[in-house]
Parts: C-alpha cells; structure tokens; sequence
C-alpha cells in the first residue's frame, strides 16, 4: 500500500503537465477546448447535432437531398414569419440582418489554416525525413482503409468524431489511474518475460555444432 501510495503521488505530481503538454499538442485552441469539453454546452451540442445527422441518414436512411430541401424550406418559412411579425411589431426581437448571417472571415481563415496546416505536414511525413512517422502513417492509412469495408463512410466518421470528443476527456478525467495502470502491467509484463525466459529459454539446450574431421 505504502508503493502504490508512492507511486500515485508521483503521478499526480506530473499530471498537470502532462495534461497541459496534451492539450497544447492539440492546437490549445477552440478545436482542443471542443475535445476537451470546456465549453460543455458547445461540444454537448456538436455531438448531439452529429449524432442526429448519423442517425437520419444511417439508421432512418432519410434522403440528403429530401432533408436538404426541407431543411432550406423550413428555414424560408421561418424568416419569412419572423420578418413579418417582426415589421408588424407583434414581437420585440427583430430578425437578423443580412451581416448576421454572413460568415465571418476568421471562419474562413480558421478553415484554410487548418487545410495548409493538413498539406505541409502530409508532405513533410512523405518526404521520409522521420522514417518511424512516415511507417506509421502508412499503417494506419492501410488499417482505415481496411475498417473502411466494414462500414460506411458516414459511421465512420461518426465513430471517429465520438472518440476525438470523449477519448481525450475521459483520458484527462482518468489520467492517474490510466498512467499508473499502464506502467504497473508494463512492470508486470517484463518480469513475466524475465521469468519465462529465465525458467524456459535458458533452459533448452544450445545446440553444439560438430566439427568435422577431415581425413
């Protein structure tokens, strides 16, 4: 007990740079505050909004052209009604302006930053300059595209957009026992090798090459 006391002090002692090491790896920005669910209500409502899109089109199997159009009427109809109302002064809230519905261009910029950011390190993994990165790119692009077989390409994305939203939440909600289970089993696992090749391996006779006599 007094080891194990030890050693989750130890980790609760780096655990605040090491989740601050995390989050910066992740941009540091709005992308990372969305993983990391600092605005509860923002990513609550991003995954709840994705979540609903997977199901009308995967489960329902609902036509993205018909939801297309009924989204785009049901939107006419509704500034078409507010804008009346909103001249006839029944309501006190007028409806947005023409600039209130313009997107802004930080939006823009955010989107174009990212794309570069994609393209300069696509090309820098594929110049070969970290062989260990550009293996594991590889690999994981043969992998995806192996599950890709198995489902569709909007379940797809949808698994991993739900993961990218609670993985790192709950990584950093678990971070001590997630870092102290790891590397007791590391601990574990090397002093089983260290037993079996002490009990088994060295055990087996070597085999002796015999020297042949010439005559």
């Amino acid at each position: 007990m007094a080891v194990y006391g030890y050693e989750m002090d130890e980790h609760r002692a780096s655990s605040s740079r090491r989740r601050r090491s995390l989050y910066h790896n992740l941009g540091g920005g709005r992308l990372a505050d969305i993983m990391f669910w600092k605005n509860k209500k923002e990513s609550g409502t991003i995954l709840a909004v994705f979540t609903l899109i997977w199901f009308l089109f995967e489960v329902v199997e609902y036509p993205f052209i018909t939801f297309l159009c009924q989204i785009l009427l049901i939107s006419i109809f509704i500034f078409l009604i507010w804008s009346y109302i909103g001249s006839s002064q029944l309501i006190q809230r007028k409806p947005p302006s023409i600039n209130d519905l313009k997107v802004s261009e930080s939006t823009w910029r955010f989107l174009f930053t990212k794309i570069n950011w994609f393209i300069i390190n696509l090309y820098d993994i594929s110049s070969g300059k970290d062989f260990r990165l550009l293996f594991l790119a590889v690999v994981s692009l043969w992998i995806l595209s192996v599950v890709g077989n198995y489902f569709s390409s909007l379940t797809l994305l949808y698994i991993v957009f739900v993961g990218l939203e609670t993985v790192p939440m709950l990584y950093e909600l678990y971070e001590e026992e997630l870092t102290y289970a790891a590397s007791k089993s590391g601990r574990d696992m090397k002093k089983l090798l260290n037993n079996f090749n002490s009990k088994v391996i060295n055990k087996i006779p070597k085999a002796q090459t015999k020297s042949r006599k010439t005559m």
